[in-house]
């Protein structure tokens, strides 16, 4: 009996002890964190030159691995470069107008401004890193020795704050992205945006080289504020096609004002609208319509389950709208189909057959009738997205709405099927939820060549009472990929969907 007690009183103590050890471990270790955190925030920033450009440049712990580029006051450019949980943020301080002006206007430089520029942005952040580091574990051991008091401690947290540097260091290292330039996402003001996100085609092109990018970076940049008392203009690019794509603007006259900042800014060449443009297709809604004419540049409209065949009439009859309705037209240099939803909901009188696959049926019907009918064509919108994957294999974008949430997928056809959100941010419906529904469009960009799409930027505005303002550009990654086919038997579209008679 005496050895059993004497074995429990052995293994309590061994049990205390250990907890006391995984206890001190981890305060040390959160104690060392936050010291890591401190030194960097307090000591690491550096102050680097990049071109014409002077740039603070800090590294803070986050969650989230990215860099971010602040010019303000006009917006802020973000790049998902690599994984590690440090965000490295770079501030724009200070321009040479003088210098950025020759450097842009100087042939002579465009050979050694891209490894020039290279070499003063790893200059800059090298500087950074050896800073961080020495600052961070500089705040891991005094912070470790004020908060424990033991020079045991305080060492024990200077190593802690080694082993979270180095791994923090390792895993940037090895999941560094430079292609991520192409790809920014901008917040900020919705006229700033296209001077600093740049151009798409021009991205594009240049899409393998690290080195372009930066130098289209810096150009941007130096353009922008050499020109700060006036909002620089987007330079149209004679070798693409911009279409605006927006979707379910139920009535919003937001949607409208949107419409037009962007057509301006961005040097839109048509709009393509998937529908929803009313929520019941009455007549007092045909008003609303009205502005179409008051656009300047063509209106592609497909009618949606809120729309009736009379508001496809008033946007018709508007000054540059063209209605496609089971129909072809070249706008802008692209061949586009469009398909009016077979369903009109606020109808109750008419019977709505909603199920996924008798839509999905129809639009395979349509899909197997437009690559028997008509020429091929680059660009087919319709409004329900059920409907739009139908067209697989029939062109190589698809373009629907419907959903009232922006997503994107590329179908094993190698057709790309773009779901657009509310460009009007649901309308009335923003009032029915606690958080407003986004405003959203987007803006893509298609070889005039080729007419594949090259890139696309997803514009996105807070909702009602919101004031935010974000763009996130998208690069195709095979804009000349095969569009295959899908050989199916598929029935006549003509007539009703599952039995229903089409409004």
């Amino acid at each position: 009996m005496d050895l059993t007690r004497w074995a429990q009183g052995i293994r309590r103590a061994a049990t205390g002890r250990t907890a006391r050890l995984i206890s001190r471990a981890v305060a040390g270790s959160v104690v060392a964190v936050v010291g890591v955190w401190l030194g960097m925030a307090l000591g690491g920033p550096v102050l680097a030159t990049v071109g014409p450009v002077d740039v603070g440049m800090s590294a803070e712990l986050s969650l989230r691995g990215e860099t971010v580029v602040d010019a303000h006051p006009l917006g802020s450019l973000l790049f998902d470069t690599h994984d590690a949980p440090v965000r490295l943020r770079v501030t724009l301080e200070n321009i040479d107008s003088n210098q950025a002006r020759a450097m842009l206007e100087d042939p002579r430089l465009s050979d050694r401004l891209p490894a020039l520029l290279e070499k003063e942005l790893k200059e800059g952040v090298s500087a950074l890193a050896l800073r961080s580091i020495a600052c961070g574990l500089a705040g891991a051991l005094i912070f470790s020795l004020i908060v424990f008091r033991g020079l045991r401690a305080a060492l024990a947290g200077l190593l802690a704050g080694v082993v979270m540097i180095a791994g923090i260091g390792t895993t940037a290292l090895l999941t560094f992205r430079p292609g991520s330039v192409v790809e920014p996402e901008y917040t900020g003001l919705l006229a700033g945006a296209p001077s600093l996100v740049g151009d798409a085609e021009s991205i594009v092109t240049r899409f393998e080289s690290y080195r372009g990018q930066l130098v289209k970076l810096v150009d941007n940049v130096s353009q922008l504020y050499d020109a700060v008392s006036s909002l620089p203009v987007y330079d149209a690019d004679p070798t693409s096609i911009r279409i605006l794509h927006v979707s379910d603007i139920h009535l919003n006259p937001i949607a409208w004002n949107l419409v037009r900042s962007v057509t301006a800014q961005f040097k839109i060449d048509a709009v393509v609208d998937t529908g929803d443009l009313t929520d019941h297709g009455s007549g007092p809604e045909d008003n609303f319509v009205k502005e179409i004419g008051r656009l300047g540049v063509p209106y592609v409209f497909v009618r949606g389950n809120h729309d009736s065949k009379a508001t496809q009439r008033a946007v018709a009859k508007q000054k540059g709208a063209v209605v496609l309705d089971d129909s072809v037209k070249e706008v802008a240099g692209l061949r586009i189909y469009g398909l009016g939803d077979p369903r009109f909901t606020p109808d109750k009188s008419v019977p709505v057959d909603s199920d996924l696959e008798s839509l999905a049926a129809l639009g395979r019907a349509h899909a197997a009738r437009l690559t028997q009918a008509f020429e091929p064509v680059d660009l087919v919108a319709v409004h329900d997205p059920t409907i739009a994957k139908g067209f697989s294999g029939s062109a190589p974008m698809v373009l629907t709405g419907h959903s009232h949430a922006r997503s994107t997928e590329l179908l094993p056809s190698g057709t790309r099927v773009l779901v657009q959100g509310s460009t009007g941010g649901a309308g009335l419906r923003a009032l029915e939820h606690d958080e407003p529904t986004p405003v959203m469009a987007s803006v893509l960009y298609f070889d005039r060549e080729t007419h594949r799409l090259r890139a696309w930027d997803d514009i996105t505005l807070g909702g009602l009472g919101e004031q935010s303002v974000q763009i996130q550009r998208h690069v195709e990654n095979d804009p000349g990929r095969t569009i295959s086919p899908e050989p199916t038997i598929v029935p006549s579209p003509t007539g009703s969907t599952a039995g229903t008679t089409t409004p």
